[in-house]
């Protein structure tokens, strides 16, 4: 796959600003940040100029310096060499390919912690954003009856179900742009994503949630919280528990 890579200058004051600069661009179809270069497959470059251009247009903190092509590597071989096999608690094991959860970041791991210490078995677990597959592994090595993971990544589903093989979990992982296309309902949600997106999926979510089920969101920041928390009132999802890693927020909403 050919890439182009991004030189960026960035002057952001927070950590955290510069991370919501940085999933804008993940948004946008940018798939690697490494310091100030951020890589995109060439494809994705050329389709989403006008969403490119509009990200720096609006982020008077950051500026494109500069775009240009990549000599032809192989980029999935080259970041996995970079990234070896994560090896988290309860012997679960993680090959993170280019997909998002190896364990390591704030929010994948402030849901880990959550799953390990609530009582998730036999219940039946939806992890939407599934991307490693990381969330649903535990959820059913932790005792989950069922867990079906769904991504609308093709490369993350792959990588989901080649890491639920790794640890001998038996994992439904699909590909699938709506939670509302799996016609199920579900005791427990896991939704670690972009705060959009969240939002975006609240009433599907609550459509999929069995009464007295709980949802987990992440993957935001607590300035976002007032507005998920609103939104989720609209559906009678209330909050019980507001987890905290860093500047990144877990909420757990109760229906």
């Amino acid at each position: 796959m050919k890439y182009h890579v991004a030189h960026i200058e960035l002057r952001f004051d927070e950590e955290w600003q510069k991370d919501v600069f940085v999933q804008s661009l993940f948004d946008a179809g940018f798939d690697t940040f490494d310091g100030t270069d951020a890589y995109i497959p060439t494809e994705l470059l050329e389709a989403n100029q006008a969403d490119i251009k509009a990200i720096f247009a609006n982020e008077e903190k950051a500026t494109l310096v500069g775009i240009e092509a990549c000599p032809d590597e192989n980029w999935n071989a080259t970041w996995e060499a970079e990234h070896p096999v994560q090896e988290l608690p309860l012997g679960i094991r993680i090959i993170p390919h280019c997909a998002f959860g190896a364990g390591y970041h704030e929010t994948t791991s402030m849901m880990i912690e959550a799953l390990m210490a609530n009582d998730v078995q036999g219940k039946r677990v939806l992890d939407h954003g599934t991307g490693t597959g990381v969330l649903a592994i535990f959820a059913k090595r932790l005792g989950a009856a069922e867990v079906l993971a769904l991504d609308i990544d093709d490369k993350s589903v792959d990588n989901a179900r080649e890491n639920a093989a790794l640890n001998n979990e038996n994992i439904e992982v699909e590909l699938c742009k709506s939670v509302l296309e799996t016609d199920r309902t579900f005791d427990l949600i896991l939704a670690n994503i972009h705060r959009n997106i969240l939002l975006a999926n609240m009433s599907a979510y609550a459509h999929s949630l069995e009464k007295g089920g709980e949802l987990w969101l992440s993957g935001f920041y607590e300035s976002d919280i007032e507005a998920l928390t609103h939104e989720a009132a609209l559906y009678n999802l209330q909050p019980i528990q507001i987890l905290s890693n860093s500047d990144w927020r877990l909420i757990r909403l109760l229906r």
